[in-house]
């Protein structure tokens, strides 16, 4: 299977032979964040530099989801967005591992020679400082370097990133979005956390009192926090793309009581109505608000879409 110019493997057994020698990194990856960038770099660099393959291996699901699901951690990508996101960084081959609890008890040397050098031929491994691995997260980088010198691949240790003197970490970007603070999530991900999914039909409601929106339905873990935003809207079919405002929340001035995410774009709409959009956020507005009626409400959406539009101008582009 491929993605963006990458191949993906969903197993070791698909992997098969020939997938090395390659420089690679592990790791949960969720989000491609910075941090992640940096290691992807120094993969990509050292591949190009030996003639091996940049590579990666990442895991489907979540080791936390199999080893410890009341703590697992709402996810910022799925696993096919996550493969994207690790090919438009260079990488060339993405092992995608069905992670189990078989899985888990391999020992870090059982994983250093069954997996990195018998089945991968791994040349070079790039890992964050804090990397762990092996069952029970027994390994660390120093025991990786070890087993590396063993066994006859390199290891580089990539410190972490911080970016305005915050360190860049998914759990971070996590609680970033849940407050809503979604540019400051942007700085840390090196681009603006997006949501992507079907255009629903809605109550009609906006369309008669306020302004028409986009609905949509998303199967992203992690919404950003309740509140209304600056954000860009992109048909997923024809790249078409507007400026907009989108409303995360309850539409409490309609009494509603469940979560969506309603989209106003800035300019008209031409053609056919997507089928199926991506929203970028840009600039948390405002939080939601009850208003005493629709025209009140109109009336501060249209405020808020004035706020949106000087944004772009300062910005000088979509």
């Amino acid at each position: 299977m491929r993605t963006e110019g990458a191949r993906i493997f969903r197993s070791l057994d698909e992997a098969g032979s020939g997938f090395g020698p390659c420089a690679l990194s592990i790791g949960n990856f969720d989000g491609v964040h910075a941090g992640h960038r940096r290691i992807l770099a120094r993969v990509a660099a050292l591949a190009a530099e030996h003639g091996w393959q940049p590579s990666v291996i990442t895991f489907d699901p979540h080791p936390a989801k199999v080893l410890a699901p009341g703590r697992a951690p709402r996810l910022l990508d799925t696993a096919g967005e996550r493969c994207r996101l690790l090919a438009e960084q260079g990488i060339r081959q993405i092992l995608l591992i069905p992670f189990d609890e078989r899985f888990s008890h391999l020992r870090p040397e059982e994983f250093a020679q069954r997996v990195l050098v018998d089945r991968l031929e791994a040349k070079a491994v790039v890992v964050g400082e804090g990397f762990r691995f092996g069952h029970r997260q027994s390994g660390d980088v120093a025991l990786l370097r070890e087993l590396g010198g063993r066994l006859g691949f390199q290891v580089e240790g990539v410190e972490r990133v911080s970016v305005r003197g915050r360190a860049v970490s998914s759990t971070a970007v996590r609680g970033l979005l849940e407050a809503g603070e979604v540019s400051h999530a942007s700085r840390l991900l090196s681009r603006p956390y997006a949501l992507e999914g079907e255009v629903v039909a809605g109550r009609g409601v906006g369309s008669r009192q306020t302004v028409p929106t986009l609905n949509l339905a998303t199967n992203a873990e992690l919404v950003p926090g309740k509140g209304v935003y600056v954000t860009r809207t992109t048909d997923s079919r024809d790249g078409r793309r507007w400026p907009s405002v989108t409303n995360v929340g309850f539409r409490p001035t309609f009494g509603g009581h469940r979560l969506t995410v309603e989209t106003f774009l800035l300019e008209a709409l031409e053609g056919d109505t997507p089928a199926r959009i991506k929203v970028e956020f840009l600039l948390r507005l405002r939080d939601e608000h009850k208003f005493p009626d629709a025209a009140a409400l109109k009336a501060q959406i249209l405020r808020d879409a004035a706020r949106a539009q000087a944004y772009f101008r300062r910005l000088g582009r979509l």
